[in-house]
């Protein structure tokens, strides 16, 4: 029995071949293998970290001044975008949204009166059909 995701052998039995005995060499590694690694490493490796002092600290506030920057520049397009989104939606667009424009002119008060006017008149309307058809 074998390993059901390892590759199968013809022999099952790890015995059926023919061993060493132990004081034999090993047996030679094959020409086929290759290293990743080169053999001969010409350049020295880098020195991690450095000294302590300026060096790392105008990196950071050199990081930071340039993030805040950056930021500041976001920002300001994005307020420029939003400001040029509502003035195109300000702008009217056809015969209805020269109306819609109209209608958001209106004040409450203006839009109150407008409601009353036509109350009065389907009123009067109302009246004068029934006064038409009393016998």
């Amino acid at each position: 029995m074998g390993n059901i995701c390892g590759k199968g052998s013809k022999d099952s039995d790890p015995f059926s071949q023919p061993g060493r005995t132990l004081g034999s060499a090993p047996p030679p590694p094959s020409t086929n293998a290759r290293s990743s690694i080169p053999p001969n490493i010409r350049s020295q490796g880098r020195t991690l970290g450095g000294p302590l002092g300026g060096d790392t600290e105008d990196a950071r506030r050199a990081a930071a001044q340039a993030a805040e920057g950056i930021t500041g520049l976001l920002k300001s397009m994005l307020i420029d975008a939003m400001q040029e989104r509502a003035l195109k939606s300000r702008q009217p667009k056809g015969k209805l949204g020269s109306q819609l424009a109209k209608e958001r002119q209106q004040t409450r008060t203006d839009t109150l009166g407008q409601a009353s006017r036509e109350e009065r008149r389907a009123r009067d309307a109302d009246t004068s059909a029934e006064a038409r058809n009393w016998n």
